[in-house]
């Protein structure tokens, strides 16, 4: 079955002037429509950087009404007279509505306390049912993590912690309360709060206590968890999960603000402050890309992990990767060789997870090759092995390196930010999970040739 694929059409002024339908009916329920400006900032924005940048650019989009959220991808191609968008993937989800009570209506929940805090999870209301544990009497100015310790769910995340990064609503947040009395297992529902400029101010909330066994079996002091990371040791498979959980959703934040400085989406700014905000963005991107890393490890090395086996074609995997990471390659003029669309080689494996290694291959190649030299990507079959070769015009890599190449935390000495030392350990984990391998051929001032050779798929 064909994706189908929403179309639509900017002019030079920024108006919205052709559009199918799903398209078009959200520029309305934003209170505009055809020959208006765009008006979904997100989409806007992005529309600006590629014609500012001049070339293609494919980002994740993300927009809402009324009615729904909308998770899409757009492909924006810019020209001399506008751009024209392709939005694939669609997806909405249904906007639900959180039955929480109003501070002044607190008494009407049995055995509960209703809550607010500001932006800074500050408390600034707390009042409890006439049946409800005691409120401290020491709660204003406290923090919501102070009063409520917070509990990591099942996955090991902290859906409060969550919300505050993507600034909407939560539910199912457990606590151990401080009452004035004795400590309490509730949990934490809120719903954000916005003043009339759309500026997120903070949550509002009910506070439930935990059902009668939770409540009845008080924590162990040994067991109380950190409200950020937890009190677990690194090697436990737990560690990934909780600092992706509370590291991803701040830290992409932190990106695309400091994209949009950067970027001077919202007017001009002095040009030494518009390369902070990409210093900024590059280091926010380099950390995410350690807590990928950490959660990829905690996963791969798990008892019993095992990879899909979907039937996939390396051709049509190094093309998306090439796509994803072409813009990278051409700041440092470099040209990548990708293989034909007609260069097919049916292979089995997982499908995100062979994309995975080869985006890691084909980032590394970029991260080390020369400006202005030829990255080359070639898809073969030998026997019954599937292989595609990414290969590059770098250094090289002696014997010695070779051997410790995927080692985990290796980084042949490089001192540069550039990545954690995890992803050939990773990639190579994950190829042997999908009953692969890879390799590498280099030698110094030659450049690195790394392949990756799967089952293949018989016709």
């Amino acid at each position: 079955m064909t994706e189908r694929i929403v179309r639509g059409r900017i002019d030079r002024s920024g108006a919205l002037v052709s559009a199918d339908a799903p398209l078009l009916r959200l520029q309305q329920r934003a209170g505009a429509g055809l020959d208006k400006p765009l008006a979904l900032p997100h989409l806007a924005r992005l529309v600006a950087l590629a014609q500012r940048l001049h070339c293609d650019i494919s980002r994740p989009l993300y927009a809402a009404d009324d009615h729904s959220d909308i998770h899409a991808l757009v492909r924006i191609v810019p020209d001399a007279d506008g751009a024209s968008l392709e939005i694939s993937d669609w997806r909405t989800q249904a906007v639900v509505q959180p039955q929480i009570p109003a501070i002044a209506d607190s008494a009407i929940v049995p055995q509960s306390w209703t809550w607010e805090c500001d932006q800074q999870l500050r408390m600034v209301a707390l009042r409890g049912a006439s049946d409800a544990p005691a409120v401290p009497e020491d709660w204003e100015g406290r923090s919501l993590s102070e009063l409520f310790e917070l509990q990591p769910d099942e996955d090991g995340r902290f859906p409060v912690l969550r919300a505050l990064a993507r600034q909407s609503r939560f539910e199912g947040q457990h606590v151990q309360a401080d009452g004035s009395a004795a400590r309490t297992a509730m949990t934490l529902s809120g719903e954000a709060l916005f003043d009339a400029t759309g500026r997120f101010t903070g949550f509002r909330g009910l506070a439930a206590p935990a059902d009668a066994q939770a409540a009845a079996e008080p924590m162990p002091s040994a067991a109380r968890v950190d409200p950020a990371f937890g009190s677990l040791p690194l090697s436990d498979p737990q560690f990934g999960r909780r600092i992706d959980g509370a590291l991803r959703g701040p830290l992409s934040r932190i990106i695309a603000t400091a994209e949009t400085i950067s970027g001077q989406f919202d007017g001009p700014i002095r040009a030494d402050y518009a390369r902070y905000a990409g210093d900024i963005a590059h280091a926010g991107r380099h950390l995410l890309g350690l807590v990928d890393d950490l959660a990829d490890l905690q996963n791969i090395e798990r008892p019993g992990f095992k990879a899909a086996r979907d039937e996939i074609d390396l051709g049509d995997l190094a093309r998306r990767a090439v796509g994803l990471l072409g813009m990278k390659a051409e700041e440092k003029g470099i040209r990548i060789d990708a293989p034909r669309t007609d260069d097919q080689m049916p292979a089995t494996g997982e499908f995100r997870r062979v994309l995975q290694v080869l985006l890691n291959l084909l980032g590394n190649a970029i991260r080390y090759s020369p400006d202005n030299s030829l990255i080359w990507i070639r898809v073969n079959r030998e026997g019954d092995r599937a292989m595609v070769t990414v290969a590059d015009q770098g250094q090289g890599i002696d014997a010695e390196q070779q051997a410790v190449v995927f080692e985990k935390f290796e980084r042949l000495g490089r001192t540069d930010s550039g990545g954690s030392g995890l992803g050939l350990y990773i990639a190579r984990r994950l190829a042997r999970a999908m009953d692969g391998e890879l390799t590498v051929e280099s030698a110094p001032g030659q450049g690195a040739r790394f392949t990756l050779s799967l089952p293949v798929r018989e016709a």
